[in-house]
């Protein structure tokens, strides 16, 4: 199986999951955080449902570069917006990695904010790292979650609340 096949594969198994941690945060919390340096939730949120929409910038650009192209934050107010973007996102993303060429993964993606480059990747390696991002930023929602009590759904196998 070739990479694109196994990303896209990986992402359509990630979507039901996170489409649980989504639709499971109280919107009376949205602008709650554990920490004054962490993002309150429904920041957290709106990135997660955005993630799947970096394959196509990743595949049709060589660079991101913060300091000409800042980053703009989706800023959904409702569970069901949030949902929607998702969903807009995934299949989006689900269709960028079908017409991504494999030759064209093997060339550098650098991320920068002008002279300061904080990472110069494969594509392919920054696409991997996009469907990781999902993943790492839902485990980070799912400990926002236990912290206000929200009972957690299992990710690959049950929760402690399911059992």
């Amino acid at each position: 199986m070739d990479f694109l096949t196994t990303l896209k594969k990986e992402l359509q198994k990630e979507a039901p999951i996170t489409r649980q941690f989504l639709s499971i945060i109280p919107e009376d919390k949205f602008a709650w955080k554990p920490h004054p340096k962490s993002m309150d939730i429904m920041t957290l949120a709106n990135h997660i449902a955005e993630l799947p929409s970096w394959f196509a910038y990743t595949i049709d650009h060589e660079e991101l570069d913060f300091a000409t192209n800042p980053y703009q934050p989706q800023k959904n107010a409702s569970t069901s917006t949030l949902l929607e973007f998702f969903e807009k996102t995934l299949e989006k993303g689900l269709k960028d990695l079908e017409r991504a060429k494999p030759s064209d993964l093997e060339k550098l993606w650098t991320l920068r904010e002008g002279e300061i480059i904080y990472s110069q990747e494969p594509k392919w390696e920054v696409l991997r790292m996009a469907v990781s991002q999902i993943i790492h930023h839902r485990a980070q929602l799912g400990v926002y979650l236990r912290l206000l009590d929200v009972p957690i759904p299992g990710s690959y196998g049950p929760s402690a609340d399911e059992v």
